[in-house]
Parts: structure tokens; sequence; C-alpha cells
């Protein structure tokens, strides 16, 4: 397959501290692909470090068969970078902003500009100073887009968008790949990931934990099953098999977690009177709670405060 982004052993250090260890990373064409992670796991700095605003400490990246550092200046031609914080210039408005990049660029955009525009519900002749959250977005992920970029690269994007323009924005990147753009989407939001990715690459300390896709990722390791009785459950004899966990009763019903196997349990449920047999998939968040422990889990929705 045509690896669009291929890392190999890229590592970013600051001192003693190691910010990406040792990635090893293929994305490729016309994919979108979820680089998740809760915050200060390094997926800034991975973004960066491609983009050649940082230099690597080791290692080494391609971008569309390019050289991230030789070629970074061919490479930004053909990028569409959307960064987590936005720095605009205050004394312009958003159309002149974007006239500005069209000229640095060399291109013709500005109807493509207003097309992104309508599609956002975004004012261009809105002064830059004093955006809402919401707003700087749109205006980041219209700059990304108005060239028509071969990748996208984008580090949270969504942060800020109310929920109608979170579905405008699925809406957009899944038009984006069908004609052909390869997507990196940088997010520690679930549910987004889960909307949006063909795989899913596990970011945890600045190393890459699992790459996998959304399907298979809930496959792995545990499942929920739904067990309702005739009687009573039998709580204690299934507390009792080493793969169970997160035992929940309600009525005559079983609910609980089995890692791997379930031949025992099955085994152990035909003892019984059983009325219904059920699983249940593991969300992406279950799935992160393997990776993450509780307390470094991914959030599900967006939660900071909300901007149209």
């Amino acid at each position: 397959m045509d690896a669009v982004i291929h890392t190999e052993h890229l590592t970013k250090q600051y001192g003693d501290f190691v910010a990406l260890s040792d990635l090893n990373l293929d994305v490729y064409r016309g994919e979108i692909f979820g680089y998740l992670g809760p915050n200060g796991a390094g997926k800034t700095t991975t973004i960066r470090t491609l983009l050649d605003l940082i230099r690597p400490t080791s290692g080494s990246a391609t971008i569309l068969g390019m050289d991230i550092r030789r070629d970074s200046v061919k490479i930004h031609a053909r990028v569409g970078y959307m960064p987590s914080e936005m720095g605009l210039y205050n004394n312009m408005t958003a159309r002149q902003y974007f006239r500005f990049l069209a000229r640095a660029r060399r291109i013709s955009a500005m109807d493509e500009v207003e097309r992104l525009a309508k599609r956002l519900d975004f004012d261009l002749d809105h002064s830059l100073e004093g955006l809402s959250t919401g707003n700087k977005r749109k205006v980041g992920l219209i700059a990304a887009l108005m060239h028509k970029p071969e990748l996208l690269i984008l580090d949270e994007p969504t942060s800020g968008l109310d929920p109608l323009m979170q579905q405008t924005f699925n809406e957009m990147m899944l038009e984006a790949k069908s004609e052909g753009c390869t997507i990196f989407l940088s997010s520690h939001y679930l549910n987004e990931v889960q909307a949006l990715c063909d795989r899913v690459g596990i970011l945890r300390h600045g190393k890459l934990k699992a790459v996998n896709t959304v399907d298979e990722l809930t496959h792995l390791n545990v499942r929920w099953v739904i067990i309702t009785f005739d009687d009573t459950p039998p709580v204690e004899s299934f507390k009792k098999l080493k793969n169970v966990s997160n035992i929940q009763v309600q009525g005559n019903e079983l609910k609980f977690q089995v890692a791997g196997d379930m031949d025992e349990l099955v085994k152990l449920a035909a003892n019984y009177t059983v009325h219904a047999f059920r699983t249940q998939e593991p969300t992406l968040e279950e799935v992160f709670l393997q990776f993450y422990g509780n307390h470094e889990a991914p959030t599900t929705g967006h939660t900071e405060e909300v901007m149209a």
C-alpha cells in the first residue's frame, strides 16, 4: 500500500524528557487515520515534527515520499495543516487573511474559500480580532482545505465547535476522503474517531501502543455479556471465573465483562435455565481503559466551552 506518512524510529526529546519515542508508523493513501491519546501524550509533538516545525532528536520520516526536513517547503505546498491553537492577524478580516494566504501560496483559491465559508456558516467579513474558539476553528479548517491538499493534518480540529458544526465537519472529512484526500486526525475524543476513522493509533506517554482498525480495536480483549436467567442470577458462581469482571445485577439479568475466551462461562451458564444470552462489543472508551486505566482515558465527548 502507498504510505503517505512513513516514520522510522522517530524520536523527540527535551533534555531527559522523551516527548515522542521510537515512532514507527504508516498512514496510507485515502484513509482517515485517527491519532488518539489524552492531552500530553505526544500527538502535537508528532505533528510538529512531521511538518518540520521542530526537529527530531533521532529517526526519520517522509510525507508523500519526501523527506520531512530536506523537502519541507514542497511538503507544505501539498499539505493542509490545522494546528490545535490558532494564531491570527487581528488587524485583518477573514477575507483579507485568506487572500493573504492565497497570495503566499501563489494560488487562486477564493472561490473555494467562499464555498467552504458558506458550508461552515462563517462570515468572511468578520474581523479576526476577538473571534470565538469555534470561529477560530472554522478559520483554521478553511485555511487547511482552501488549496485542496493531498494530505490533511488536523490537530484537535473540532474543539469548540457546536454539535451541528461537528456534524458538518464529519461530512466534509468524508467528502474529502471520497475525493482522494488522506486525513491524519489527532484527537482525544473517542466518538469523533469512532465516527470517522478507518484506523486508529493509540499513543501513551509518547509511545505508540497499538494501531488497528476501529472494528478490530473494539474486538480486542474484552466484551460485555448479558445473561437473563429464569431465577436469581448465580452471581457467586460467575465471580469465580478468572476472566470475568465488572459484574452487575439487575433483576434476573447478569451483566459482566469477559476478557478472552468464553468457553468456561458458556459451560457454567449451561448449568442454569437461561432465557437470553447476548454479547456487546466494547466502545472505544472501554478499549482505551485497557491501555490507559481510569485516570488517563480520553474523553467520549467535547468538554470545553462550546461556541458557535
